[in-house]
């Protein structure tokens, strides 16, 4: 008990301080919206960050990929985590399409007309300009996040085939990442105070029911999580040819696992003891899991499906699906894992991308914070499902 307590611990304290919020404005009302700038000193403190954290951890992450591995292995690997993100995202796109999670009389007008989304667009003129800027200052602003994200890429590669160089880059940027990360956990103290100042005021403005908007969106995530796990990954099992009572049997250590960390980096051992034992080969459960302890979540890719929506049914926003399968994939796939808040930059990037006021940040926190759970535990299982979907394609030889 002190152990689940413990991993959760952040996760309490930032629901502590969502009903803390929710306290005051229920007994101070329109009076509660005067502590919104408490809410919009943390939005300010988690932004001047962002820059350098998304640029060191994507870096860092391509630079230490083993140059080593098998070509075949990385492709398959690549292809399956593809393949299983896009069912993650069409999933959870269907599940919020079909039943609206924000109360109509809590949506809001979004006063800067900038925020909306051109008529007429010049297609090839905006994808050049979100992918790359004309001077590197630009780099060094929320504004400029996908261009950030490529050159990030292309100095990990760099740093990757920089043979005699790269374990000393490598190294400080490791010591670069370690101190934002202090810094970070440095801003994150102030989180409880930040949020409970920005839910008051919400719940001043908005009135109560936004807080059970909230709570229908956690029942709502964990059912569909159950289902999308039930379906999917019995029929991965299937496909690879075990069993569906032998997968789910010898899974049970990794969802315990999953929900009790609340870190699928965490269930790693777990996950592997798990392969093991049904069947898949080391050498392909121990590059998968690696892998996709970073670049494959599917909970993470549904949940980011359900904050652009709750996001677009709490400001009236018309998305188009193409546009949040595309910023669900980045804002996730792109993005290696920081445990703050359940990933303050693939929240950063939603709102980046998609146009909606930098006020919305914590919103996504608190949507991240309650289902966080559920979500890892899609994470820990989508690597044990993707391995048994490699080592199968390995074995067929059919990529």
């Amino acid at each position: 008990m002190k152990k689940v307590l413990k991993n959760y611990k952040s996760s309490l304290i930032l629901l502590a301080s969502m009903l803390i919020g929710l306290i005051i404005g229920l007994i101070f009302k329109e009076k509660a919206m005067g502590l919104y700038p408490l809410g919009t000193l943390f939005i300010n403190l988690l932004s001047t960050i962002i820059v350098p954290l998304i640029f060191v951890t994507i870096s860092l992450s391509i630079a230490k990929v083993e140059s080593k591995t098998v070509y075949k292995l990385l492709k398959t690997i690549i292809v399956v985590f593809i393949i299983m993100s896009l069912i993650a995202v069409l999933f959870g796109i269907f599940s919020t399409k079909a039943y609206r999670f924000v109360s109509k009389n809590n949506t809001i007008t979004l006063s800067n007309s900038s925020e909306v989304i051109d008529n007429n667009p010049n297609y090839l003129e905006k994808t050049v300009n979100m992918l790359s800027v004309n001077d590197f200052n630009m780099l060094l602003t929320k504004d400029n996040m996908i261009a950030l994200i490529v050159i990030s890429i292309i100095v990990g590669v760099a740093i990757n085939k920089s043979k005699t160089h790269s374990k000393e880059i490598i190294k400080l940027l490791e010591n670069i990442e370690f101190v934002t990360m202090e810094v970070l956990n440095i801003i994150m103290y102030y989180a409880p105070i930040g949020i409970a100042a920005f839910f008051a005021s919400m719940v001043g403005s908005l009135g109560v029911q936004i807080a059970a908007d909230y709570l229908k969106v956690f029942i709502y995530y964990t059912v569909i999580a159950i289902l999308f796990a039930g379906i999917v990954y019995s029929i991965i099992a299937k496909i690879s040819g075990k069993s569906i009572k032998a997968f789910w049997k010898e899974s049970l250590p990794v969802i315990l696992c999953s929900l009790s960390t609340c870190s699928s980096a965490s269930c790693l051992p777990v996950n592997m003891a798990t392969t093991d034992k049904l069947g898949v080969k080391s050498e392909v459960s121990k590059t998968t899991i690696s892998l996709g302890t970073s670049f494959h979540k599917d909970g993470s890719v549904i949940d980011s499906v359900f904050k652009i929506m709750f996001l677009v049914y709490l400001f009236n926003s018309n998305i188009s699906i193409l546009q949040i399968i595309i910023v669900s994939l980045i804002a996730t796939l792109l993005i290696s894992a920081v445990p703050v808040g359940g990933g303050t930059i693939s929240e950063m990037i939603i709102i980046t991308l998609l146009g909606f006021p930098i006020a919305a940040l914590p919103i996504l926190t608190i949507i991240a914070t309650i289902t966080d759970a559920p979500a890892t535990m899609l994470n820990a299982l989508g690597d044990t499902s993707a391995s048994l979907l490699v080592d199968s394609l390995m074995k067929k030889d059919t990529i």
